[in-house]
């Protein structure tokens, strides 16, 4: 099989699981080259990863070989990198959220379209078996129509374990735009694209101090709201309820439920890819567990970019897209000027749902 080369921007801790699985699990993908504005540490994944070659972004973009620019550098760089990557001719992937603004976002996507590029995004943790196993049980039938939903985050935020936790307070930051992705995209995954969203958003902590090392003690300025409730209203007419927050201390609300005319599914973690599953219909008294029908259950980041690599090789559509992805950015951003502007807010995108996966793939 004809393997795609990928050159990563950005090797910080999540590269780990990227390169781990883009070398040993997919068998489309080769990882040809790695940068980083440090070199230390782009030399440093080359030699843990046995990766052939770690240069500048630069030498990167221009090498002819590599198809797939896979880019993951903080929020704020990730427009940037990413046109920089379709402007040297190479498709992209992100991680998430795709910019930090809609504005950086449709770019994004018009460079890609003019440019005859795929953009690619994160999270690709919808591809997993647990968000397809739910995907097929709404497919097939057995909460009858979706009604509703609801997806709740709740933490107290990443200044009491994050080595570099600064970047969560800033612009692109907070809890909708880290950890909303996540529930976002499993969300249209399972029911389709938003026509319309609200919210109320607020800064509950103007300040922050960090409890984790290497920098206890320093103070944090929170630029962005930390807590965010939105309403979504989608295509399909399902109504969905979603809470982000990093000002709880504790909570005991479920990840995900989906609410349908003939029962309610309890939907994994979807910062995961595995279960579990609970289902109960109208006419059952108790829970089921449902058991996983699709694999990569297991931590499979990079299963969007080994998705891409096989469209580019098959000329078809790919699942972790760019289109979703700024759909995601779109209705985020939405949430917050909706609170802002006291109004409801009817996106400016649209996606196809992506396409599950086949049975046994």
């Amino acid at each position: 099989m004809s393997k795609v080369k990928v050159g990563i921007i950005g090797c910080g801790n999540i590269s780990d699981i990227y390169i781990k699985n883009l070398t040993t699990v997919f068998d489309v993908t080769e990882v040809a080259a790695c940068a980083d504005m440090m070199p230390e540490r782009s030399c440093g994944k080359a030699q843990k990863f046995g990766i052939p070659k770690y240069c500048t972004v630069e030498e990167l973009l221009a090498d002819p070989d590599i198809q797939i620019i896979l880019n993951l550098t903080t929020p704020g760089s990730h427009a940037e990198v990413a046109i920089k990557a379709l402007e040297a001719g190479k498709h992209v992937y992100s991680e998430k959220p795709l910019a930090i603004s809609r504005e950086d976002g449709k770019r994004i996507i018009d460079v890609a379209k003019n440019k005859g590029l795929l953009v690619g995004n994160a999270p690709d943790t919808f591809l997993g078996g647990g968000i397809q196993t739910c995907i097929k049980l709404i497919d097939d039938g057995w909460i009858g129509k979706p009604v509703a939903a609801t997806a709740f985050m709740l933490c107290h935020g990443h200044e009491s374990w994050h080595p570099d936790p600064e970047f969560y307070y800033q612009v692109g930051g907070g809890p909708m735009f880290d950890m909303g992705p996540y529930y976002l995209t499993a969300l249209i995954a399972m029911l389709g694209p938003v026509r319309r969203v609200t919210g109320s958003a607020r800064i509950t902590f103007v300040e922050r101090v960090i409890t984790s090392q290497p920098k206890y003690g320093n103070k944090i300025n929170v630029e962005v709201p930390t807590h965010i409730a939105g309403i979504l209203d989608f295509d399909c007419g399902a109504i969905a309820t979603i809470v982000t927050s990093f000002d709880v201390w504790a909570s005991q609300t479920p990840r995900m439920e989906i609410y349908g005319s003939e029962g309610t599914l309890i939907v994994p973690d979807p910062n995961t890819f595995g279960g579990p599953i609970l289902l109960k219909r109208n006419d059952t008294n108790d829970w089921k567990e449902i058991p996983l029908v699709y694999g990569f259950s297991d931590n499979s980041r990079g299963i969007g970019v080994a998705d891409m690599a096989y469209a580019i090789l098959e000329d078809r559509p790919h699942r972790a897209n760019g289109e979703m992805a700024f759909h995601v950015l779109d209705i985020m951003q939405g949430i917050h000027d909706a609170s802002k502007n006291g109004t409801h807010y009817y996106p400016i995108s649209k996606c196809q749902r992506p396409e599950p996966f086949a049975r046994g793939l």
